[in-house]
């Protein structure tokens, strides 16, 4: 392994974020508030187990909001479950 090689599986986001901004007051408060590896929602089936198994069954949606993840509905399989996370990052994206 190189000096620069980051662990962990590359099919992940880096985890690597930027240096807190010395200006900025609230940089560290800012920081604390981003959800777990920057994913703003995620599903995950109701009745526990993997998230790629019995793919049929429906997923509870929950959604980031600051501190926590909060319940923000249900799918009725992984499809629709993965077309939701999907709209919020195609919605980032501002139009011009």
């Amino acid at each position: 392994m190189g000096k620069h090689s980051r662990p962990g599986p590359p099919n992940q986001p880096s985890r690597a974020v930027p240096r807190a901004d010395t200006g900025d007051l609230l940089a560290a408060y800012n920081k604390r508030r981003r959800p777990p590896l920057d994913i703003h929602r995620r599903h995950r089936p109701l009745h526990g187990g993997g998230g790629h198994l019995r793919p049929d069954e429906p997923r509870a949606l929950e959604e980031w909001n600051g501190f926590s993840y909060e319940p923000a509905g249900t799918a009725a399989n992984l499809a629709d479950a993965v077309r939701w996370v999907n709209e919020q990052m195609s919605g980032e994206e501002p139009t011009a």
